[in-house]
């Protein structure tokens, strides 16, 4: 008895292991059948144990197998232990597929290892390798300058002081050699604005400007404006350009006034120092005058000590006196005004 009951209950946990390991079979078959076949059907197997343990390594599956479809259909070959690195990385699997069947169907280089570090380096950008191949197969035009910065065109000033504004817009390719670390689109656009205003600047007159434009986007393109950047240009067109401002006329007529403002100024420093000197003269004058009359109230102590000390008589007092009239007469008649009817 002891016996068959020991059976009876090895018998209901063999039947129960047995019901688990089968719900565990049809799960997996429901959710990574479809996975397999669809793999096995597309010529990219994948086994079906690597897509449970996917799963685990929480990488989705989906997203391998589809994008290891693509690459295989594409000619391409890729194990799902590259793709699923680069997912866990952060990197999105799909757009890196897409970007080497493009870059593979266009002829152009680019080896699985060096899309992942595009991917990786625009993460945060808003762009995508995907746009950078595409790029590099269809060139896209940058405005010089930026328009979305706030400013539409470019201004400079030719040597004989007329600026001149000028738009350009520069066809670029993306580089993907360089697309890693090179510099983006807004290196090129200050490049190229500071090429304008070397090459306006250089120019003798506007009219050279209005005339030869070309002549701009050749020196710019000699100043190798794309190096060390993620772009190749192939052109510089120079969309508009005309006459803004006669800056040279308006420095010199700001120059003239700042001239006119410091002789003013030193003039009026002058007319101050000879007011100052007018007034110290003046002073000089009157203290002079006081020192006279300081002397002339000496003249009666004189002569009263004379007449005291018997030096001085009163007739040579009375003669003193006569040349002092005398002299008060002729110094009135020389103040007066002659008649207008008695000059001849």
């Amino acid at each position: 008895m002891i016996l068959a009951s020991q059976l009876s209950t090895l018998s209901i946990v063999l039947m129960v292991v047995a019901v688990l390991i089968a719900l565990i079979v049809i799960i997996v078959l429901i959710n990574f059948l479809g996975l397999w076949i669809q793999a096995r059907a597309a010529g990219a197997p994948v086994g079906l144990t690597n897509l449970v343990l996917m799963r685990f390594r929480k990488v989705h599956p989906a997203t391998i197998v589809n994008s290891r479809i693509t690459a295989v259909k594409a000619g391409l070959n890729y194990s799902t232990d590259q793709l699923e690195a680069h997912y866990l990385a952060g990197g999105d699997v799909n757009n890196v597929v897409l970007a080497l069947v493009a870059a593979e169907k266009a002829g152009i280089a680019l080896s699985f290892d060096r899309a992942c570090a595009i991917d990786l380096a625009t993460k945060d950008t808003g762009k995508t390798v995907l746009e950078a191949v595409r790029t590099s197969i269809n060139p896209k035009v940058i405005d010089c300058p930026n328009p979305s910065a706030g400013i539409s065109k470019i201004t400079a000033v030719a040597k004989d002081g007329i600026a001149v504004n000028v738009r350009a817009r520069v066809t670029v390719r993306t580089n993907l050699d360089r697309f890693v670390g090179g510099a983006t689109e807004e290196t090129i656009i200050a490049r190229v604005g500071e090429g304008i205003v070397t090459s306006v600047g250089s120019a003798a007159s506007y009219k050279t400007v209005l005339e030869n434009p070309d002549a701009i986007s050749r020196l710019v393109l000699e100043k190798g404006v794309d190096a060390a950047t993620a772009f190749s240009i192939l052109s510089i067109d120079i969309a508009d350009v005309d006459v803004a401002d006669n800056v040279g006329a308006r420095l010199q007529a700001e120059q003239a006034e700042a001239d006119k403002q410091v002789a003013q100024a030193k003039a009026e420093m002058r007319r101050a120092a000879a007011v100052a000197s007018e007034q110290e003269m003046a002073a000089k004058t009157q203290e002079m005058r006081a020192k006279v009359v300081e002397a002339e109230a000496t003249v009666p102590l004189a002569i009263a000590e004379a007449f005291r000390g018997g030096n001085l008589g009163v007739m040579d007092y009375a003669k003193y006196e006569n040349v002092i009239a005398d002299t008060k007469m002729r110094d009135s008649i020389g103040e007066e005004p002659l008649d207008p009817n008695t000059q001849q």
